[in-house]
């Protein structure tokens, strides 16, 4: 059973859940941990001759040093680079949170010491008119570490995020700083702003990676103050 579990969130798309996630799992394989990376639904898959294949998702199955198949990593891939609700719609496909959660479970009984679910989109994404995919970590009773994508607006949304983490009966764990903005304006003031709102530890701060990778992330990352807990 894995010692140590956390469902990755992310302010926004494209705030740098994979690359936070990625780099995590890299820090853990320094550390001489077993990690392993789920991304249990993807939207946004190539057609290649294995079946559909995401890009993220092999980025966690190649960081991970707890080897699984494809389908185990990413049980649910999408075609279009939309709401995965939509695309499964289109696919003719039904998502449930449930069903994601069942998935999950098979995969989290791999012995490991480091288990990341590492969501899509945002916190509010939907799997369907009734449900989001937030009620998954719920379901998994999972702590969240939030990656804060570093921009004009992050205040707003992380703070938004944070508040439905909590609402939802759900441990903010601790926050990653990602600077996905270069140019981003005070990006020092509003580092401390998010420092003072945030009772959850920061557990790194990644500057803006000319060419991103997990191994340049880690370098930036350590999770001891969660594991040693």
């Amino acid at each position: 059973m894995t010692k140590h579990s956390f469902f990755i969130a992310g302010t926004d798309t494209d705030a740098g859940k994979t690359l936070v996630s990625t780099g995590i799992l890299e820090w853990g394989n320094r550390q001489g941990l077993r990690t392993l990376g789920l991304k249990p639904v993807a939207a946004g898959c190539d057609e290649t001759p294995d079946g559909l294949r995401n890009s993220d998702a092999l980025l966690l199955q190649q960081a991970a040093s707890v080897k699984l198949g494809y389908d185990q990593v990413n049980p649910v891939a999408l075609r279009p680079p939309i709401a995965p609700h939509i695309a499964a719609a289109q696919a003719g496909r039904a998502l449930s949170a449930d069903r994601l959660a069942a998935l999950c479970r098979g995969s989290m009984m791999q012995p490991a010491d480091l288990l990341l679910v590492e969501g899509a989109g945002g916190w509010r994404v939907p799997l369907s008119s009734r449900e989001m995919l937030s009620r998954l970590p719920q379901l998994l009773e999972l702590p969240v570490i939030l990656v804060v994508g570093m921009k004009l607006g992050c205040l707003n949304h992380a703070v938004l995020t944070a508040e439905a983490i909590v609402r939802d009966g759900l441990q903010l764990a601790g926050w990653v700083a990602n600077r996905i903005d270069p140019r981003m304006s005070c990006y020092d003031e509003n580092l401390e702003t998010l420092k003072g709102m945030f009772r959850a530890p920061l557990l790194g701060e990644i500057p803006h990676l000319a060419e991103p990778s997990a191994g340049a992330a880690a370098d930036h990352l350590d999770l001891s103050v969660l594991l040693n807990h």
